[in-house]
C-alpha cells in the first residue's frame, strides 16, 4: 500500500466519520460545540429605534432649534410621551427613541440652561446618524449562523439576543487513547536507562481536550499482541480509539495485527509526510457497553512524540471536529516569510517546528521527531513541499499555527 498524500488521507478519514447524534443544550452550556441546525432569529434586534449616543432626541425638521427639554429616556426606562414641536428629550446611549423623534444631538454639540436647549456645535448629517434603527442587527426570521458553525462567546451572545434558550448540537465523542510500548513507564515509576516516561498519552489527551470530548486513557500497554488486543477490546464503547506507537513495520509494531485480531478493517496505512509516515486508520463495527452496536474509528499514530503530535494535529482534531458536526474541519495555513534559512527537503512533504511572530517565522533548532523541547517552544508548523530546495530569509512560506488547532 503506497503512502497517501496528506489531502487524500484526510479526505478518506473524514469520509468514515458519522456526525454524532443531536442533543439540545442551554445556550450558555454549548460553548465549543457546533450547531446541528441553522440559527434563526426569533426576535428583532433592536426591537425599536435606539440612540447610539448620549445627547438629546429631537424631530429632525425642528433643526436648528432652540428646544425645550421635556423629559428623559434612559436604557430600560423610555420616555412615555410623544415629542411635540420644539421639544427635546434627554437621551442615553441604548435608550428607546421617543415617538416623534428622528434625530439625536450629541451632548457635546449642545448648550443647556435649565430646560432651554440650543445647538452649539454641528448638527448630525445625515439626521439619523446617531440612531440605531429597528432591525439594524437582525430581523425576526433572519438566518444568523449556518449548521456546523462553532459556538464561541460571540455566538452565545447572539443566540441569546436572538431569543434562544437552548441550541441543537451534536453529542460529545467518546475517545479512548492507548499508549503502547515496552519502553514506556507510567509517571512516577522508576526510570532505568532503557525506559522513558509515557508522555504521548497525556499529550494526545490534552490535544483532544481542546474540543468537547469524553476522554479515557489506557496504558502504557506493553508490546504484546494479547495485551494490545485486550486494550482495544476494552475500549468497545468509544467512538474513536487513538493509539500511539506500534504502527510501523518493526518486529514489535503490533497495532495492525492487534486490530485484525479485534475484527477491525484497515482503511489506509502510511502518509507521505515527515514526521508521521506510519499513520494508520481502521474501523470496526462493535457492540459497546451502554452504546449498542456502532461504528468505531481507530487512528494509529506513530510513537515518536513529535510525529504523534503532528499527526494528531492533522488527523485527530479534524476527525473530532467532523464527529461534532463542524463545517470547517481542517487546519488552515497562513502565508508568511522566513526569518531564517531552511534546508533542502527530501522525498516527503515536511512539517517543521517553527516560531512565528506574526510577521515572519524562524526555523526550530532541533527537528528530530523525538525532540520534545523544540516542539514545546514552537507555535507553528512550517510546511515544505517534497523536494523543495533550500530557502533563504525573506522567502515566502506557509505555516500552520498550533494554537487552537489551526482553526481561526
Amino acid at each position: 500500500m503506497a503512502p497517501l498524500s496528506l489531502e487524500e488521507a484526510q479526505a478518506r478519514l473524514l469520509a468514515l466519520a458519522p456526525v454524532l447524534a443531536v442533543e439540545h443544550l442551554a445556550v450558555d452550556e454549548a460553548l465549543g460545540r457546533y450547531l446541528a441546525a441553522p440559527l434563526t432569529a426569533r426576535r428583532t434586534q433592536p426591537a425599536a429605534d435606539l440612540s447610539a449616543m448620549d445627547g438629546y432626541a429631537i424631530a429632525a425638521d425642528s433643526l436648528p432649534g432652540p428646544w425645550r427639554v421635556v423629559g428623559e429616556s434612559a436604557a430600560g426606562h423610555p420616555y412615555a410621551g410623544t415629542l411635540g414641536a420644539g421639544e427635546a428629550v434627554r437621551i442615553a446611549t441604548g435608550a428607546l427613541l421617543p415617538t416623534g423623534a428622528s434625530a439625536v444631538l450629541v451632548q457635546e454639540d449642545c448648550g443647556r440652561d435649565g430646560d432651554a436647549l440650543t445647538l452649539t456645535g454641528t448638527a448630525p448629517d445625515p439626521a439619523h446618524r446617531h440612531i440605531r434603527p429597528r432591525a439594524m442587527d437582525f430581523a425576526e426570521g433572519a438566518a444568523l449562523l449556518p449548521a456546523g458553525a462553532r459556538i464561541g462567546p460571540a455566538q452565545i451572545a447572539l443566540a441569546l439576543s436572538a431569543g434562544h434558550t437552548h441550541l441543537p448540537v451534536h453529542r460529545r465523542p467518546r475517545v479512548t487513547i492507548i499508549d503502547s510500548g515496552d519502553e514506556l513507564a507510567a509517571p512516577g515509576t522508576p526510570l532505568p536507562p532503557h525506559r522513558i516516561p509515557a508522555s504521548n498519552g497525556p499529550m494526545l489527551s490534552a490535544l483532544a481536550a481542546s474540543l468537547p470530548c469524553h476522554i479515557e486513557r489506557l496504558g502504557p500497554v506493553p508490546d504484546d499482541l494479547s495485551a494490545l488486543a485486550a486494550a482495544l477490546q476494552s475500549a468497545s464503547g468509544a467512538d474513536v480509539i487513538i493509539t500511539s506507537g506500534g504502527a510501523s513495520v518493526g518486529d514489535h509494531d503490533l497495532i495492525r495485527p492487534a486490530l485484525s485480531a479485534c475484527g477491525a478493517t484497515l482503511d489506509f496505512w502510511r502518509v507521505a509526510i515527515k514526521p508521521g509516515k506510519p499513520l494508520l486508520v481502521a474501523r470496526r463495527s462493535v457492540e459497546g457497553p451502554g452504546t449498542g452496536r456502532h461504528e468505531q474509528i481507530i487512528v494509529g499514530l506513530p510513537g515518536n512524540p513529535v510525529a504523534s503530535m503532528v499527526t494528531g494535529y492533522f488527523f485527530v482534531l479534524p476527525l473530532l471536529r467532523r464527529l461534532l458536526g463542524a463545517t470547517a474541519c481542517l487546519p488552515l495555513p497562513v502565508a508568511t516569510t522566513m526569518a531564517s534559512a531552511l534546508p533542502a527537503i527530501g522525498a516527503r512533504r515536511e512539517f517543521r517546528r517553527g516560531l512565528w511572530d506574526g510577521t515572519a517565522v524562524r526555523d526550530g533548532e532541533q527537528q528530530d521527531s523525538g525532540a520534545l523541547a523544540s516542539l514545546a517552544r514552537a507555535n507553528c508548523l512550517i510546511e515544505r513541499a517534497a523536494g523543495a530546495p533550500a530557502a533563504q530569509p525573506g522567502e515566502p512560506v506557509l505555516v500552520y499555527p498550533l494554537e487552537n488547532g489551526g482553526i481561526a
